[in-house]
């Protein structure tokens, strides 16, 4: 049985991200003061921006049989086995993680392995995990 959760995704952080990248571009587009490096460069922000769009856009969770994938735009994670994980809570961490929303869960398993996600439903996702290890302390309550 596979189970898919999308992740939630931050929408303004994703505009905070598009204005760091081209916010110091303004003064020259308004200026007209384009040549062809400054298009190289405008092209080469657009790439890397969409290689972080779609990693905001494409990332997933999936329960399958006792492993939980984390999928995130192109880059997949090694899974982790449901019936290592200790604990599950609610974390305002902003360390770099396949959690593109600031509304994120931190996942405890293995010996001091944690990672921290955002699943759309945090209920279900971690409910879900519970039913497969009961032994899973989990934190997460309905908002």
């Amino acid at each position: 049985m596979e189970k898919k959760y999308p992740a939630k995704t931050s929408y303004g952080l994703l505009s905070f991200i598009f204005f760091i990248f081209f916010a110091p571009l303004t003064p020259k587009l308004i200026s007209s003061d384009l040549n062809i490096d400054n298009l190289w460069l405008i092209v080469f922000l657009l790439l890397i921006y969409a290689l972080i769009l779609h990693m905001f856009l494409k990332t997933s969770y999936v329960i399958e049989h006792n492993e939980l994938k984390i999928k995130c735009g192109l880059i997949s994670f090694n899974p982790i086995k449901i019936s290592d994980i200790k604990e599950i809570s609610k974390t305002r961490n902003i360390i770099s993680s396949p959690a593109p929303s600031f509304d994120r869960i931190e996942i405890k398993y293995g010996k001091f392995d944690e990672i921290i996600l955002s699943p759309k439903n945090k209920l279900d996702f971690s409910n879900d995990l519970k039913k497969i290890n009961p032994n899973i302390r989990n934190n997460i309550t309905q908002d």
